[in-house]
């Protein structure tokens, strides 16, 4: 009987009979070696869950067709013709199947990550709803630690990190005048590994025990002497990592590879910088948290014995070693996370303000001196877990040097404001509001690097407001920022800049009233990770509790406001910021392969104010002259399709 159509072509007919081949290939093959190992019972339900967490997913990334290319290459048979019919949006549709326009997978990872965004808030709700007043309220306490476990790493694996990916996905290859992505189906698997590793996450709270709750850190041995939920963190953030691997290989070689004729590295936009620096700590650390996460599975599926304290005479494990490989990466990972948004700001900034950026090549260079020095602090992490004591000296001097870089950076964006023409709009108020929370948090940072201090709060709430003033009041208004500064390029509407300035000032205000205090209940002593809290504590934590839920509902003002103006906003021009970059040079939305002529680079970025200044220019190389003073060179991208 001949397979019919729907069956055979990639899309989610296929993906769900994949699914079902999947499971019955994981089954059978842990039964079968099972047997064969005299392994009993021989259908072993843990066993069998192990195994399908990893079949299922691999045959689902099959069935939707991101292989297929490869998959034809690698069987010998001749590859098809490339009729870029997997490229580009023409209906809602295409953004629910595999494609390989980076416009379109930039959306899809933006509107994915936002979609975890209201995942991990509603969690984060639970918690507080938990927290408003002293004792046990709805939440058992192994219920609490899943919830607080699955909020942290919801947000970090599947929000912050992807919707940095997602927006540069979008401008990237605009700024810098290229087609699309270096390689357009790699990132299409790259996008589609992620609502898997999302969905595995959550599924961990249907698993036997609940959900896995050992915290995003996933501490060894706790880690590994948890219930089966816990073994859904440990390979969705597997999926997570080669998500996050793919992409970054991709920046790189789109960024090294592909500029437009005349973007030298010094006249790319500080974007670009900022994701060429993320993506080499990317490559460089991901692969660290995979190795811890494949040391838990290895302990908890086939008893390695990796952090038993006796294993055999004169061989023990080292529970020191997890934190160390896991740090390793998750230090580097806090700048992943943040410097995405540092090139956001940078862009904004400059032109909100109608001033060049100060400092360009310094801001540059303490992109890559973040690099290197984030390799060098892990340890600061880990005061208190009994490592050798010898160590913190040199962590606690390499954590403080490092703010410097960041600290040149604080000080360029203020210098590039400094008697600037301010357009204070929904974007601007966000990078502001970024420069103040990001700030406070780089304060609290350096006061953790000194070893005795840190000692006193190391298991306080002092360390969670300084991390949600890092992640939140940084990583999040800079996300706020960009998508309220690109919406117009991704959709071709306008937002409403009076709801944008209303979420803008219910966030601002209502984080600072529910983080802030939370310094001086940690400084007091309360302890984190724990679902009750001494009678002393109940009037800040009731305070903290309610101001979180205001700033839960001020993101339903962004959803709505995006949604709206989506659908029904008022059209955008080319250029409604009167920026410079290239990006802004093509119509709103840009065509499907970008530019309809090569662009050509001939002067810096972020020449703001000075007249008859031109970042690119729609003509042959050999054609390109520096233009007159107040001359305007009109793309023919912009000519055909406004």
């Amino acid at each position: 009987m001949p397979i019919p159509a729907k069956l055979r072509a990639p899309g989610w007919y296929r993906a769900a009979l994949f699914d079902v081949l999947g499971f019955g290939f994981g089954f059978g093959l842990t039964v079968l070696i099972r047997f064969l190992m005299h392994q009993h019972p021989v259908v072993d339900p843990h066993a069998i869950t192990i195994v399908e967490l990893m079949a299922i997913p691999l045959f689902f990334l099959v069935g939707i067709g991101t292989c297929d290319y490869w998959l034809y290459w690698a069987t010998g048979k001749p590859t098809r013709p490339e009729d870029h019919s997997q490229h580009g949006a023409y209906s809602w549709r295409d953004y629910f199947r595999v494609n390989t326009d980076h416009k379109v997978i930039g959306i899809q990872y933006t509107v994915t990550s936002f979609f975890f965004l209201l995942v991990g808030g509603l969690l984060a709700m639970l918690i507080r709803a938990q927290l408003a007043k002293p004792g046990m309220q709805f939440l058992t306490p192994e219920q609490y630690n899943g919830v607080f476990s699955v909020h942290a790493t919801v947000l970090i694996f599947l929000f912050v990190i992807p919707v940095f990916a997602g927006l540069a996905n979008f401008v990237l290859p605009l700024m810098i005048g290229a087609p699309d992505m270096a390689f357009p189906r790699l990132n299409a698997l790259s996008y589609w590994l992620l609502p898997l590793a999302g969905v595995m996450m959550l599924m961990s709270f249907l698993a036997p025990g609940g959900s896995f709750a050992s915290g995003w850190t996933a501490y060894a041995p706790l880690s590994t002497t948890m219930p089966l939920g816990q073994l859904f963190f440990t390979l969705a953030v597997q999926l997570a990592g080669f998500s996050s691997i793919f992409t970054a290989l991709n920046f790189l070689v789109t960024i090294i590879t592909m500029r437009a004729p005349g973007m030298s590295f010094f006249r790319m936009p500080l974007l670009v910088w900022a994701n060429f620096s993320t993506s080499l700590l990317v490559v460089i650390a991901t692969p660290f948290i995979a190795a811890s996460q494949f040391f838990v599975l290895l302990e908890t599926a086939l008893h390695f014995r990796f952090f038993d304290a006796f294993v055999g005479p004169q061989v023990n494990g080292n529970v020191i070693m997890y934190q160390h490989v896991f740090w390793f990466y998750s230090h580097p990972a806090v700048y992943i996370m943040m410097l995405p948004g540092f090139g956001i700001i940078s862009e904004i900034i400059a032109v909100k303000s109608r001033k060049p950026i100060f400092g360009y090549r310094m801001m540059a260079f303490s992109l890559l001196a973040i690099v290197v020095l984030g390799f060098t602090v892990w340890a600061h992490h880990m005061f208190v877990s009994g490592m050798a004591s010898w160590i913190r000296i040199p962590m606690m001097i390499t954590t403080a040097i490092i703010a410097i870089p960041t600290g040149i950076k604080i000080f360029s964006w203020l210098a590039t404001l400094w008697r600037g023409v301010l357009h204070l709009d929904t974007p601007m108020l966000f990078a502001l509001g970024f420069l103040t929370m990001f700030t406070l948090g780089g304060i609290s940072g350096v006061m953790l690097a000194m070893i005795p201090f840190d000692i006193h709060v190391s298991q306080t709430y002092f360390i969670v407001a300084h991390i949600h003033y890092v992640l939140f009041g940084g990583s999040l208004f800079t996300i706020f920022a960009g998508v309220y500064y690109w919406f117009p390029k991704m959709t071709g509407r306008m937002f409403d800049d009076r709801l944008g300035k209303w979420h803008f000032w219910m966030t601002f205000i209502f984080f600072n009233l529910t983080f802030g205090p939370m310094h001086l209940i940690g400084l007091q002593g309360m302890p984190r990770r724990v679902a009750e809290y001494a009678e002393k504590f109940a009037a800040w934590n009731l305070f903290i509790s309610l101001s979180s839920f205001v700033l839960g509902l001020s993101t339903l003002i962004f959803i709505y406001n995006i949604v709206a103006s989506w659908r029904g906003g008022p059209r955008a021009a080319a250029n409604p910021w009167r920026g410079l970059t290239l990006e802004w040079q093509v119509s709103s939305p840009p065509p499907i392969f970008n530019f309809d002529a090569v662009p050509t680079v001939v002067g810096g970025p972020y020449e703001y104010g000075v007249p008859g200044a031109v970042h690119g220019i729609f003509k042959p190389p050999a054609e390109a002259r520096p233009l007159a003073v107040g001359a305007a060179a009109t793309p023919p991208s912009q000519e055909s399709h406004e």
